[in-house]
């Protein structure tokens, strides 16, 4: 098993965040792993993406030419990324940000996640959403594992926001 997927959003979106706490399961599970950040100068507004691999054997480089799956929280993502899946790849979208996207060679999973993290009290949630429905549909890693890590790095002072991470996570895996 190995699952390459691209993670894109702009900054302050919390796309390292899912990538490196993605990354920090995967190792908690004895996988093999690598994650790849790129982002702009500009950082917080700016495009920024990185690159996971999960696999159960060696990896032998952490760049994505082709991705098994691609997370992808905004427009412009969405627009630079598109042609970076494999052929029946899944792709889940923030539809609450990015407009639909209709291709019958993927599997494409469109949910307003930046709405319904709004709804559970914190926009910045919207990347946990992300994440839930990701391993709800390729369980590459367990949810238990992406909640321990949550609760592991949460720094001092954003130990309040773990909970809410953990509900939003949860929600995520029972989006369709």
């Amino acid at each position: 098993m190995t699952e390459r997927i691209i993670i894109a959003g702009s900054g302050g979106q919390g796309i390292m965040l899912l990538g490196k706490i993605l990354s920090e399961a995967a190792m908690r599970e004895n996988k093999f792993v690598t994650w790849l950040p790129a982002y702009g100068a500009e950082v917080r507004g700016g495009t920024s993406h990185c690159m996971v691999v999960i696999s159960d054997k060696e990896i032998g480089s952490p760049n994505i030419e082709k991705a098994d799956s691609l997370i992808i929280m905004n427009g412009p993502s969405l627009m630079r990324f598109k042609k970076r899946i494999k052929e029946r790849g899944l792709l889940i979208i923030n539809s609450s940000l990015a407009s639909k996207y209709k291709n019958i060679k993927l599997n494409v999973l469109e949910q307003p996640f930046s709405d319904i993290a709004v709804g559970l009290g914190n926009i910045k949630v919207a990347n946990m959403l992300a994440l839930g429905l990701f391993l709800a549909k390729k369980k590459v890693v367990s949810l238990k594992s992406v909640s321990e890590v949550i609760q592991a790095i949460a720094p001092d002072d954003k130990k309040a926001l773990v909970e809410i991470n953990k509900k939003a996570l949860e929600e995520g895996s029972g989006l369709k």
